[in-house]
């Protein structure tokens, strides 16, 4: 799934499109894109306006996509893309609305890596959690430091804080419907948090981050460079480097925090 050209680590390659579909396609749909490897580059929409146009003329809006709806990529050049939806629909979209772009965080190696579909793009140290290695459950405290931890899974960046306390920050989606399935099973949280964490889920919206089980799990900046423990869950890296990775990473981008 997550692999890249250069083998890093033993990790073989792998298509874009099972990467992303993997990782975020599971609201739209992804059995639509596991038929035919060859089939164009898998890529979603970073925009919730994002618009496909005829292909023969740019000025008529041909179809709509909802923000992370995946599309295949079957030509581009700086301006404008060609585009085929799950049901077959073909047109142009605007480059810059469809991204292929997926950030993959190794808990066990602290290292955050960044890909344009199967191809790594960068690498770096990670600082992370107190106890890093074991998965987030619920709200940690000065009181009880072992639950900040961060989180095992698949997230996706919901929102950009460009004046984070931590330089800047990605804001990630936990706590996430998976959370919210485990929070209601072991009593953490009410019925109607529960509801709310899956509205929010459903809406690809900010879920709720005031729960038992926590929140505001983040891509900081502020980090070491040295994979230290010190955060409350969150992943920290160094602020040169967000910098750069600011454009590069957009609300909607996919996220795989490993064990």
């Amino acid at each position: 799934m997550h692999r890249t050209k250069s083998h890093p680590r033993g990790l073989r390659p792998s298509p874009t499109h099972l990467v992303i579909c993997v990782l975020l396609v599971g609201f739209w749909g992804a059995p639509a894109y596991g038929q035919d490897p060859d089939d164009g580059g898998l890529y979603y929409a970073v925009r919730s306006d994002a618009t496909i146009y005829a292909r023969s003329d740019t000025t008529r809006p041909y179809v709509s996509l909802g923000l992370r709806e995946p599309v295949h990529l079957l030509s581009a050049d700086s301006a404008w893309a060609e585009v085929r939806t799950a049901d077959g629909a073909r047109g142009l979209i605007r480059a810059g609305d469809i991204s292929n772009v997926w950030v993959r965080i190794s808990k066990k190696s602290q290292t955050l890596y960044v890909y344009r579909g199967d191809e790594l793009i960068r690498r770096m140290p990670a600082d992370l959690g107190y106890n890093f290695f074991s998965d987030k459950e619920k709200r940690g405290s000065r009181d009880d430091p072992d639950h900040w931890r961060t989180p095992d899974g698949i997230f996706y960046v919901v929102g950009k804080n460009p004046a984070s306390q931590f330089h800047r920050a990605f804001v990630l989606n936990y706590p996430n419907r998976e959370d919210a399935v485990r929070g209601l099973r072991s009593d953490l949280i009410s019925e109607s948090e529960y509801r709310r964490i899956i509205r929010a889920d459903s809406l690809f919206a900010m879920p709720p981050m005031n729960t038992a089980l926590g929140g505001w799990i983040e891509i900081h900046g502020d980090g070491t460079g040295r994979r230290a423990n010190w955060t409350q869950g969150c992943i920290a890296i160094e602020n040169d480097i967000i910098d750069r990775l600011w454009d590069v990473i957009h609300v909607g981008t996919p996220v795989l925090i490993e064990p």
